[in-house]
């Protein structure tokens, strides 16, 4: 019986979706058949390595969101560890996160990307640096963690009045109007589209984990050809990065264009997408006919370290 850990938790902004991630695959890996061990990985480097070393595992189940889990680094420490893991290698985790590298080698492919830049705090106070709207992100997060939209109208100026824990650098980016879709890749084969529609604001932290808040639409419903579109960018953009596994890719589609592919802008490739009930991938392989149990176990069956 092949055993596998599943790293979870982490001290990224993300830890509790990480955390709820974690349990869903460790559960649905027993019920495939795994021998399986939770490790909530604190920062404290020397006793995680320890922790792992001491479980044993074949496979790393990487449940990890955000900075460390996401990024290069927890997959560096698995490398040389030499124990193979779910997701993306270490290049591909580190471009992936890094979002102004990462449009750098989507536009290079030809995808379609918002124009955007990344600016210090000090110089976007000094005004807008963008024709409002447009929006304001850390350059290194996932989940829509501290993502805001700067309006005509809005007396406020970024940051004011709210926690800005991620930095100096920040990524503004044009604001594209229409719908939000996303796409999963599970190998080289896309999973299908997903139209996300917020019953209130934008697809933000909390529309993406409170039940309720937010209308999962799959397959989407938009022209055969926007749907053929976005799984073509999705896959390109998971080769481009070198991605394995999965990976999840999002979109704004201006939808004035109507069916003109030019309104189809990338914003960014999570190379681990989340596992929560709520999560799009596994929502995805449902629609496909791909259990859970059976989504986390071709995950497993296709870890490994970077070559």
């Amino acid at each position: 019986m092949k055993r596998v850990t599943v790293l979870m938790g982490g001290w990224s902004a993300e830890r509790e979706v990480s955390l709820a991630s974690g349990a869903n695959c460790a559960a649905a890996l027993t019920q495939a058949g795994y021998a399986v061990a939770t490790l909530d990985a604190r920062l404290d480097l020397a006793a995680l390595v320890e922790e792992l070393r001491g479980q044993k595992p074949d496979v790393v189940f990487n449940a990890l969101h955000g900075r460390c889990g996401e990024d290069g680094n927890i997959q560096g420490v698995l490398n040389l560890l030499k124990i193979p893991y779910t997701h993306s290698g270490l290049m591909a985790s580190a471009v992936a996160m890094d979002k102004p590298v990462a449009k750098k080698l989507f536009q290079q492919a030809g995808l379609r990307v918002p124009e955007g830049r990344l600016l210090s705090r000090t110089e976007l106070l000094k005004g807008d640096p963008l024709p409002r709207p447009y929006v304001v992100k850390p350059f290194n997060e996932g989940s829509s963690v501290g993502v805001s939209i700067v309006r005509e109208g809005d007396n406020a100026r970024p940051f004011e009045g709210i926690d800005w824990p991620f930095g100096d650098l920040v990524l503004v980016e044009c604001f594209i109007p229409g719908r939000e879709l996303t796409v999963g890749v599970m190998g080289d084969k896309p999973m299908g589209v997903t139209e996300l529609r917020p019953k209130s604001g934008f697809y933000d932290y909390a529309n993406k984990y409170t039940g309720g808040l937010t209308e999962h639409l799959i397959p989407a419903p938009v022209p055969p050809a926007i749907y053929e579109e976005c799984q073509r960018m999705a896959l390109v953009a998971h080769q481009v990065l070198g991605c394995r596994g999965v990976s999840r890719s999002d979109f704004r589609y201006d939808d004035t264009a109507g069916d003109d592919l030019a309104g189809i802008y990338i914003l960014e490739t999570n190379t681990q997408p989340g596992m929560t009930e709520l999560s799009l991938v596994p929502e995805q392989a449902k629609h496909l006919g791909i259990s859970y149990p059976q989504l986390v176990s071709w995950m497993v069956e296709h870890a490994r370290c970077d070559a």
